[in-house]
C-alpha cells in the first residue's frame, strides 16, 4: 500500500496541475472574457522560484473605456441597484458560499502570485474574503434610512443611494481581502464596480468576478481589468465616468489619486495608505514571553508586507535587554521556507524588486549605526525565488531611515525609552498614523497613552486582533475614510434629501 502524499507534495502536485492546465489571464469585463484590446500581455511570476506561472491581458485606457461602459450601463438600466435590499443579500450570500467551496483553488492562486504561505491563504484570506462578503450581504437589509426630525409642516426623507460606478484599486499583499474590503459595502449598497488588481497578484481577482457571475450577480456589475499603476490605474482614476476610488496602496500612489480626481471629475477618493506603526511595551508589563511572542508573529506576518505591520518596538529601558534576547530566541521560527509546505511561516516576498528595497533599508539601518541583532540578509537564494531573513535591529534612533519609513518587509526596528511622555512623543514622530500599540498592566496608562497616540486603531495587551465589524484605516499620511465596518457604507453611498411640504387640513 502506497503512503498517503505528505501535504507539502499535495499542494506542489496541485500547483503542477493548475499550471498545466493553464491560468486564463484575459480581462473580464460585462460577463465576458477579453484580450486587451492592443493584445498586450505581461508575465506573472511567481516570487517562490522566479518562474513564469501565466500571461495576463495588460490592461490600458481602452480596456478601462469598455469596462466603465459596461458598469455604467448596469448602473444605469438598473439591473442591480435596482433590486431590493433582499434579493442583493441573496446573491452576495450565494457569493460568499462560492467562495468558501473554492477555498483550496483560491488558496493556491494566491500563494503562487505573491509567495505567501499555503496556511495562512487557506486560514485567513479566503475565509476572511469570505466572511467580508457574507456580512456586508446581511448588513445591507437592516440599515435603515432616517426621517428628520422637522416641524408638523414639513416631512424630510434621508434616503442613502448607491454613488455610481466605483473603481477599486488594490495591492498585491492581500489581493482576494483587500479586494472583498472594497466589493463587500460596494456591491451591498448597488453600485456597479471596476477592480484593477496589482499587476503583481491580479489571479484571484479575476476567479473572484467569476465566482460573483456564477452566484448570479449580473453581468457589468462586476468587472476586472489587470494591468500596471500608470497604465489602467491611473486611466481609472482619471475617467469621468468613475464616480468614486476605492484605493489601497502606496502614500505615494495615494496623492496621485488625489490629484487624478482634481484633474477628471471631483470623484470622491477613499485612501487606505502606509503606515509605520509603533508598538510601545512598558516596563509594567509583567508577561514579556507574550508581548515578545506577538510583536515577532505580528511583525513576520504576510513577510512584514502589511501596512499594519508594528514596525516600530519601543521598549522602556528597564527591560529592552531582556525583551531583545527574547526577540532574538523566537527569529529562527520565522526561517523563510517553503510556501507550499502547510509547516512555513514566513514566505516569499512579493518580486525581485521588492527584495531589493528591503535589502537597500537593511544596508541603510547598518550604515546608520543600527545593530543587527538577527537576519540582515537574503535566504533560499538557490530556489529562484524571494526570500529575505527576519531582521531585527537594536538601538535604533527614531530619526533613522529605518523608522521613518515604510519597509513592506520583515525588518523590526527597536527603539528604547525611559518614560511615558517620550514613549508617546516618539510613538507619533511619524508621517503615519495607521496602527499602535502598547503593553501595560496598568489601567490609567493604558488609558491616557491610548488617548495620545495618534492612529486610527489602537491595540492594548495584543496586536492586530481584529473583526469586520469595526472600521481599519489611519490618519495623516496613513489615508482617510475606512474599510470594514458599518462605516464603509459610508464611502459608497450618497445622502439625498427629499422635503415634502405639508399643508394643513
Amino acid at each position: 500500500m502506497n503512503a498517503p502524499t505528505p501535504p507539502r507534495d499535495l499542494w506542489h502536485a496541485r500547483a503542477a496541475d493548475l499550471l498545466a492546465r493553464g491560468i486564463d489571464g484575459r480581462l473580464l469585463i460585462d460577463g465576458k472574457r477579453y484580450h486587451a484590446a492592443d493584445g498586450s500581455l505581461f508575465d506573472c511570476i511567481s516570487p517562490i522560484d522566479g518562474k513564469v506561472i501565466a500571461r495576463v491581458a495588460r490592461g490600458k485606457q481602452a480596456d478601462v473605456d469598455l469596462a466603465v461602459a459596461s458598469a455604467r450601463a448596469a448602473f444605469a438600466d438598473r439591473r442591480w441597484a435596482g433590486q431590493s435590499p433582499a434579493a442583493r443579500k441573496k446573491v452576495l450570500l450565494a457569493f460568499a458560499e462560492r467562495i468558501r467551496a473554492a477555498r483550496d483553488e483560491l488558496a493556491l492562486l494566491e500563494t503562487l502570485d505573491m509567495g505567501k504561505p499555503i496556511k495562512n491563504s487557506l486560514s485567513a484570506d479566503v475565509p476572511g474574503t469570505a466572511r467580508c462578503i457574507q456580512w456586508y450581504a446581511e448588513a445591507v437589509d437592516k440599515v435603515y434610512d432616517e426621517i428628520a426630525p422637522t416641524g408638523e409642516d414639513a416631512l424630510a426623507l434621508i434616503r442613502r443611494e448607491p454613488v455610481g460606478v466605483v473603481g477599486a484599486i488594490v495591492p498585491w499583499n492581500y489581493p482576494m481581502l483587500m479586494a472583498s474590503w472594497k466589493l463587500g459595502p460596494a456591491l451591498a449598497a448597488g453600485n456597479s464596480v471596476v477592480l484593477k488588481p496589482s499587476e503583481k497578484s491580479p489571479l484571484t481577482a479575476l476567479r473572484l468576478a467569476e465566482l460573483a457571475l456564477d452566484a448570479g450577480l449580473p453581468e457589468g456589475v462586476f468587472n476586472v481589468v489587470p494591468g500596471y499603476g500608470h497604465e489602467a490605474g491611473e486611466a481609472l482614476a482619471l475617467h469621468m465616468g468613475v464616480d468614486a476610488i476605492g484605493f489601497t496602496g502606496s502614500t505615494r500612489t495615494g496623492r496621485r489619486m488625489l490629484e487624478y480626481s482634481s484633474r477628471s471629475n471631483l470623484k470622491r477618493v477613499y485612501n487606505e495608505l502606509g503606515g509605520k506603526s509603533a508598538n510601545v511595551v512598558f516596563a509594567d508589563f509583567d508577561d514579556l514571553d507574550r508581548a515578545a511572542q506577538t510583536a515577532a508573529a505580528s511583525m513576520f506576518y504576510n513577510q512584514g508586507e502589511s501596512c499594519n505591520a508594528p514596525s516600530r518596538l519601543l521598549v522602556q529601558d528597564d527591560i529592552a535587554d531582556a525583551f531583545v534576547a527574547k526577540l532574538g530566541s523566537l527569529v529562527p521560527q520565522y526561517a523563510p521556507a517553503d510556501p507550499l509546505d502547510p509547516g512555513t511561516t514566513l514566505g516569499a516576498l512579493v518580486d525581485e524588486n521588492q527584495t531589493q528595497t528591503v535589502m537597500g533599508y537593511i544596508r541603510a539601518g547598518i550604515d546608520e549605526g543600527a545593530r543587527c541583532v538577527a537576519g540582515g540578509c537574503r535566504a533560499l537564494e538557490a530556489t529562484g525565488g524571494q526570500y529575505v531573513a527576519p531582521t531585527v535591529f537594536d538601538n535604533v534612533s527614531n530619526r533613522m531611515k529605518i523608522a521613518q519609513e515604510e519597509i513592506f518587509g520583515p525588518v523590526l526596528a527597536v527603539i528604547r525609552f525611559k518614560t511615558e511622555a517620550e514613549a508617546i512623543a516618539i510613538a507619533n514622530d511619524s508621517a503615519y498614523g495607521l496602527h499602535a500599540g502598547l503593553w501595560t498592566r496598568n489601567l490609567d496608562r493604558a488609558v491616557r497613552v491610548s488617548r495620545a497616540l495618534h492612529a486610527g486603531t489602537i491595540h492594548v495587551n495584543q496586536y492586530d486582533e481584529d473583526d469586520i465589524t469595526v472600521p481599519f484605516g489611519g490618519v495623516k499620511q496613513s489615508g482617510n475614510g475606512r474599510d470594514k465596518s458599518l462605516h464603509a457604507f459610508d464611502k459608497y453611498t450618497e445622502l439625498k434629501t427629499t422635503w415634502m411640504r405639508i399643508e394643513a387640513a
